[in-house]
């Protein structure tokens, strides 16, 4: 008796919506679940994403972010490209866990990279679980070679004795707009054509955050977009996440973290999560000499022809996931 399988069959892309939430969401909550359960953490559930989220990854990706459907009209898969100027990357992506090993993750994987090359990134990175040789073999198969992981480190600190900290949400208009572009220039003099302005302003419109600036003798030392929004669904504001920071010299890296903690004390939230890339020694290190502890691991793949670029001096944190 023959056993019984799905049709294989799925349409795409086709552009995601904010109308297509529920159904990324459903499809993000069951893949992740079923990747742990394989990797023999039976007892994780993957929470759904709070929809603010997806949002923010929706309209900062546009024509990148793309879905695939079933014969149901169903999405069976998933994978949001997104660029900070020329650097690109991918992710969320998944694929629903009755269409795996189908061929399927391979076009979607294929078609966000041929999208970000068409779109001149130099730049095109993912990341992926260390722990599990399947994700990093069918990625590195796909022309993708491992570089350093990216730590996530998070510090309980204290809710008052922080100077008022410096917010790109405090400035009148003219003044935004000239720290947006302090905030491109300081960037792009760490990794030529990195640019987090997109985010930054994403970030302000959808009230997701605030980004922290640095200001020095010179202009912009450092910043720091954050948001304080819950990721899960559901759950409550517990802690602020740094996705991209910028600071000039070390001195301006701990003053951008200190700015970070200031704003967090200021919402009254205590817990600050920062993802340190590994190509940072000293700044990883300067963290855990502040109180920082680690709590997750995630490793940065890159796409040949299309490395990662690091600065010469300085600190650039950016970070490839939302």
């Amino acid at each position: 008796m023959r056993a019984w399988l799905p049709e294989t069959r799925v349409v795409g892309p086709e552009r995601a919506t904010e109308r297509d939430i529920v159904g990324l969401n459903r499809v993000f909550a069951e893949a992740f679940t079923d990747r742990y359960r394989r990797d023999g953490l039976v007892g994780v559930r993957v929470p759904e994403l709070n929809p603010l989220v997806w949002r923010y990854a929706l309209l900062g990706s546009g024509e990148g972010a793309m879905l695939w459907r079933d014969e149901h009209d169903e999405i069976a898969a998933f994978n949001v490209a997104h660029r900070s100027g020329t650097e690109g990357w991918m992710g969320p992506l998944a694929v629903r866990p009755d269409r795996q090993g189908t061929g399927v993750g391979k076009t979607v994987v294929r078609t966000a990279a041929d999208w970000l090359i068409d779109r001149g990134v130099v730049t095109l990175g993912l990341e992926t679980m260390p722990r599990t040789p399947e994700n990093i073999g069918f990625y590195a198969r796909l022309g993708f070679t491992p570089g350093h992981l990216t730590v996530t480190l998070t510090n309980e600190i204290a809710t008052r004795g922080h100077p008022a900290p410096t917010l790109l949400s405090q400035r009148a208009a003219g003044a935004k707009d000239a720290a947006l572009a302090a905030a491109r220039t300081l960037a792009g003099s760490l990794v030529p054509g990195c640019d987090f302005s997109r985010e930054m302003l994403l970030t302000a419109e959808l009230g997701l955050g605030d980004t922290s600036l640095v200001e020095g003798d010179d202009g912009l030392d450092a910043m720091a977009l954050w948001h304080s929004a819950p990721l899960a669904d559901s759950r409550t504001r517990d802690e602020v996440r740094v996705l991209k920071l910028a600071a000039r010299d070390d001195r301006a890296f701990e003053a951008a973290v200190a700015a970070v903690e200031a704003a967090a004390a200021k919402a009254g939230i205590r817990r600050v999560a920062l993802r340190c890339q590994t190509r940072f020694a000293d700044a990883f290190r300067r963290l855990i000499a502040r109180g920082y502890r680690v709590r997750w691991t995630d490793l940065r793949m890159s796409y040949e022809g299309y490395p990662e670029r690091h600065p010469t001096g300085g600190v650039l944190f950016s970070n490839w996931e939302i």
